[in-house]
């Protein structure tokens, strides 16, 4: 069984990349990173309710990519260069000059959009990853006692995605189960919604019943060690992360 690593490890490195990243702005190295970090999660892979969260930001990535095109193509400011297509143009009032709906769609401008959609997703994915090898849980145990209650908001809302995973996983296979053969988004949506609804209330349930917020005192258990291997990691992120952003 592979020892895990430390709960803040990859989280430094996501953050690390996404400012290389970003300084960068380079759409092929972008892709690269979330090769090698999708690699790496699954050669870490395991059974836990969290590992799918990947697979998710993977997902809503690419859909992003997809939107962010499409909307390059209909709506945006024109930027000459090589022609690909055209599509008819809709007049627009005369306060909002510069930008129009249709017209030519040159390769600059696609590219441009395509450009700006591979960051955004790179941006998730990143996150999507250290979600997936890290567990919420562990996150919030090794949260400095003075930000406690960041760290809590924090992991909660990062246990989005996997928690949302798992009830759709669950939700698909018990209407499978009923014989539904098309399922689509919105045959899952309202229970899904249902069930996070009710995650919700049960969560809040839990925290007052253990007197969340009466003593400033915090008990903990097993703590995670740093060890060499976290030290690599971290040590490397920051060599990668400074070449990007120095360039």
């Amino acid at each position: 069984m592979k020892k895990p690593l430390h709960p803040l490890t990859l989280w430094i490195s996501a953050i690390l990349l996404a400012i290389g990243v970003v300084a960068l702005d380079n759409a092929w190295i972008a892709l690269a990173i979330v090769g090698a970090v999708a690699l790496l999660v699954y050669i870490r892979r395991d059974r836990s309710p969290w590992h799918r969260s990947i697979s998710l930001s993977l997902r809503i990535g690419a859909t992003i990519l997809a939107i962010r095109s499409i909307v390059g193509i209909l709506i945006g400011v024109p930027i000459p260069g090589t022609v690909l297509f055209r599509i008819p143009i809709l007049d627009l009032p005369s306060w909002m000059p510069g930008i129009r709906i249709g017209g030519a769609v040159t390769l600059e401008r696609l590219s441009s959009s395509l450009h700006e959609g591979v960051i955004i997703a790179t941006m998730i994915a990143l996150f999507g990853a250290a979600t997936s090898l890290t567990s919420p849980h562990k996150l919030l145990r090794v949260t400095p006692s003075f930000i406690y209650e960041i760290g809590v908001t924090l992991v909660i809302a990062t246990s989005l995605f996997p928690q949302l995973a798992t009830s759709a996983r669950r939700i698909r296979t018990a209407q499978k189960l009923r014989g539904m053969e098309n399922i689509h988004i919105r045959s899952i949506a309202i229970p899904l919604l249902e069930e996070s609804l009710s995650r919700s209330l049960q969560l809040a349930a839990a925290m007052d019943a253990r007197g969340y917020g009466i003593s400033r005192k915090r008990s903990r258990y097993r703590p995670q060690q740093w060890l060499m291997r976290d030290n690599v990691i971290v040590i490397t992120t920051i060599a990668t992360s400074a070449v990007m952003v120095a360039r």
